[in-house]
């Protein structure tokens, strides 16, 4: 996925970005090896075996699905950087982004944690690979941001955080719009509390 995603909302969707929606709102609920290719199918209004036109196997569209959102988040998180802005600016901008990723896609989040044993040798090291690269946007925005933080400190800051903004698939109490607020509120003050 490039930081133009269909499967983040508002954009048009092909019928492949359509099964990739369907397939994670599914092995969100039900787990992957809950779900069959027939049940994926019949969510976008096809058969089972016609899914074989856009993906080789269902592995292959988890495959697909995992390394895309990676690739998102890091597509945005560097766009988020380049916009530039004070070095608390960028932070904001970083946590808001994310904020919002996790709001609008909580199925893709909880597909995200429980699926990652799931994929090939292959997809697990792309995804891998392209979380530790967004990992590494962020903890070079908390350097400069947060200039007492140390690289392993900043580090665990970011993935500390990254828990808390993605905790919101599990509990959803507020609007959208006020859960943001208080995602954020709640991100940056952990974030300068660690400094």
């Amino acid at each position: 996925m490039s930081s133009g995603s269909p499967l983040v909302r508002g954009e048009k969707k092909t019928r492949r970005d359509q099964i990739l929606a369907a397939a994670a709102e599914l092995f969100a609920r039900h787990g992957f090896h809950g779900v069959g290719i027939d049940e994926i199918g019949a969510a976008v209004g096809i058969s089972g075996p016609a899914l074989y036109r856009h993906f080789r196997s269902k592995d292959a569209m988890l495959g697909e699905m995992l390394t895309s959102i990676s690739r998102y988040l890091l597509d945005g998180g560097k766009a988020r950087v380049e916009e530039g802005g004070s070095p608390e600016e960028v932070l904001t901008g970083l946590v808001r982004f994310h904020v919002d990723f996790a709001l609008s896609q909580p199925a893709l989040i909880t597909v995200q944690e429980r699926n990652l044993a799931n994929l090939s040798e292959a997809d697990r090291k792309e995804v891998r690979a392209l979380q530790r690269r967004y990992v590494e946007v962020w903890v070079a925005a908390l350097r400069k941001a947060i200039p007492k933080l140390d690289d392993t400190r900043a580090r665990s800051a970011a993935h500390a955080v990254f828990g808390l903004m993605n905790s919101t698939p599990h509990s959803r109490h507020l609007p959208d719009d006020e859960l943001a607020e208080l995602l954020t509120d709640l991100a940056l003050g952990a974030l300068y509390a660690a400094g």
